[in-house]
């Protein structure tokens, strides 16, 4: 069975806030993932992630692997998260994880063929040193996959109202429009070469009615993914 690999840096008060929210709540955050209406969101993000990775080389690594939903449905190598309590079920589930923090991440230059962010970036204090790491940690050439919910989308709408009014999870967030993602991503030596949206039709819609998903980014969608290459000639 794979082994938690304790390489947690120093963690300072600035980085906790929205991590621990999964450490008190894990098994809460999880079993979101059993209901009717998590199942059915959960596989149209997977596919629309997963189309992404595609022709890419391995190994992969998903910074905020959380219980590793999306890391064993995508068949990552690693995983990282700075929450002990999460990590436990992504063990369970065959992950290799270590625990560690997005913007110091436990390991070494240039190991993995793709970074997966999916849904963490909008929990992260400090985006741009994350995605510097994040950049480190990359072959050169590789990729750094993005999954987010568009603060501008209907979606990310109703999730920052949820927010606003205590929810332990997304009361810590600063979620981003596509574009605002893009801007800050290619800032840090990556472009943009591939995106699908998906969850069209806004949270209210009956589940069973969310469509595969589509091609570049739509605007109003609930879900972006995002594959950005590494810039060849930079460190």
């Amino acid at each position: 069975m794979p082994h938690v690999r304790d390489n947690t840096p120093q963690r300072s008060k600035t980085h906790a806030p929205g991590w621990t929210p999964f450490e008190k709540l894990a098994g809460r955050y999880d079993a979101w993932f059993d209901t009717e209406r998590g199942r059915r969101i959960f596989r149209v993000e997977t596919d629309c992630i997963r189309d992404l990775l595609v022709d890419t080389p391995r190994p992969w690594l998903e910074v905020g692997v959380g219980t590793g939903r999306f890391g064993a449905a995508l068949n990552v190598d690693e995983g990282v998260d700075p929450s002990p309590a999460v990590l436990r079920y992504a063990c369970q589930r065959g992950i290799r994880v270590s625990v560690g923090e997005a913007e110091h991440l436990p390991y070494d230059n240039r190991r993995f063929g793709v970074v997966l962010l999916v849904v963490t970036i909008c929990f992260l204090a400090d985006p741009a040193e994350a995605l510097r790491e994040c950049r480190r940690v990359l072959k050169p050439g590789a990729f750094l996959v993005v999954g987010i919910v568009p603060k501008d989308s209907p979606w990310g709408q109703a999730y920052a109202c949820k927010g606003e009014h205590g929810h332990p999870f997304y009361s810590l967030t600063t979620f981003y429009t596509s574009r605002e993602l893009i801007r800050m991503v290619e800032k840090h030596g990556f472009y943009l070469e591939w995106s699908r949206s998906c969850l069209f039709k806004g949270p209210e819609t009956d589940p069973a009615r969310y469509a595969r998903p589509r091609e570049k980014i739509i605007p109003n969608a609930g879900f972006v993914g995002m594959r950005f290459k590494k810039s060849v000639g930079l460190a």
